[in-house]
């Protein structure tokens, strides 16, 4: 054999070799020993000789098939020996060839990724022990460590060169439309716009002095001051009135018409040229403004610290909700059927993608591997891995040989 850096399991496999070629030999030598004890002698000893005879050409038959897969038997130049090391290259192919067409098609591995439930494990898994603080707190010493590493100037660079143009050039107005369908669709804007109205409400309650200076020097000269007044808290308790029922009114006019409004922005956003080209150009002005870039970039030198912060502490709100959603979401995979089948399909789907797109790349290591072996390392280290089982052919041979030596010899006898 040639020689091998072998590991812990190699050698282990290298005595069972060792092993079981020391016992198909004895056989050998046993059926040897008994054929020369046995020789020319009458009576039972002749089916005994008989039996013996065969086995030992059982045996160097078996012995000179599974040596010559490996080497040369004796180191004679016999044709179709040492079978490995003179076609490994072509093995190699072949063997690429039927793991290709075997274990790497894509039904096969789209069809095992469905049927071994790999969503069911993988929610088992994260909802038990502290498997989902433990992805977490992986999660955040690998951003901690490559946060730090951005710097200022690589982000501004990015925002400025790639990701500001690019937005610039890309059409926003028909998203923003859609968007914003969406959000009066599902009356998402009501929350904001009662905000508006409280504080509204609010800040005119308690500022009337304010809009008796905005809307005091509007009197006519003529008017009385007394009069003035009049006026004006006339129209600050008819604001604060109109202010309050828009508030307490879920149904009021008011409501309905910003409804309304915003609806017709989002569908002007998709469809009106004017409006579409007016959205697009404050965009342009927008994303073009001088200051633009740097602002990004102070707002992501904000959120980064933030972020560094916040990871490095395990007792962080951050953290601690990113350990309760990986556990709630495995606790939905064990739960929920229709998400597993997504979750599975989805899987099956990905896999397939890799093997259809790199399958032919991924099985080539095989060939590659193969083929930078030397031809004597390449039969060495196959036949470390089956010479074991092989060696079984040999005692099998040994011993089928002696039965059938057996069965001839009394089939002569009694012809």
């Amino acid at each position: 054999m040639a020689t091998l850096a072998l590991s812990a399991a190699d050698e282990v496999r290298r005595r069972g070799l060792q092993q079981m070629r020391s016992v198909a030999l004895s056989l050998l030598v046993l059926a040897a020993v008994i054929y020369l004890v046995t020789l020319h002698r009458d009576g039972g000893w002749g089916y005994v000789n008989a039996a013996a005879e065969a086995a030992m050409v059982g045996a160097l038959a078996d012995w000179f098939a599974v040596t010559a897969l490996f080497r040369r038997p004796l180191g004679l130049p016999i044709p179709h020996t040492a079978i490995v090391p003179t076609r490994k290259d072509s093995l190699a192919e072949s063997l690429e060839q039927f793991v290709t067409e075997n274990f790497l098609s894509e039904e096969v591995v789209a069809e095992k990724m469905r049927t071994a439930e790999v969503s069911r494990r993988a929610g088992e898994w994260l909802a038990s022990g502290n498997h989902a603080e433990r992805i977490v707190a992986e999660g955040a010493r690998t951003i901690g460590a490559a946060l730090p590493r951005l710097e200022d100037e690589d982000v501004t660079a990015f925002v400025r060169g790639s990701l500001l143009p690019r937005f610039v050039k890309e059409p926003l107005s028909p998203i923003a439309g859609h968007f914003l369908e969406s959000v009066v669709d599902d009356g998402a804007h009501h929350a904001l716009f009662d905000l508006l109205i409280v504080e509204a409400h609010d800040w005119l309650r308690d500022n009337r002095d304010l809009l008796a200076e905005v809307v005091g020097p509007r009197a006519p000269r003529w008017s009385p001051q007394w009069v003035d007044r009049l006026v004006i808290d006339r129209i600050h308790r008819e604001a604060l009135a109109w202010l309050t029922d828009v508030r307490d009114d879920q149904s009021h006019a008011a409501r309905k018409a910003i409804d309304r409004l915003l609806g017709q922005l989002a569908d002007d956003l998709q469809h009106d040229p004017e409006v579409m080209g007016r959205f697009e150009a404050f965009k342009a002005r927008m994303l073009t403004h001088p200051d633009m870039g740097s602002s990004l970039t102070a707002v992501w030198d904000a959120v980064r610290t933030a972020l560094i912060d916040s990871i490095a502490d395990p007792a962080s709100t951050l953290r601690v909700r990113g350990t309760k959603a990986l556990q709630d979401l495995g606790a939905r995979l064990q739960e929920d059927e229709a998400l597993r089948s997504k979750v599975d399909d989805r899987a099956a789907e990905a896999v397939g993608y890799v093997i259809r797109t790199y399958g032919s790349e991924i099985v080539s290591v095989i060939s590659d591997t193969i083929e930078r072996w030397d031809g004597r390392e390449a039969a060495a280290r196959i036949e470390l891995h089956v010479g074991r089982d092989l060696q079984f052919i040999r005692i099998n041979g040994t011993v089928v040989g002696a039965l059938v030596g057996l069965i001839i010899h009394t089939v002569s006898e009694l012809l």
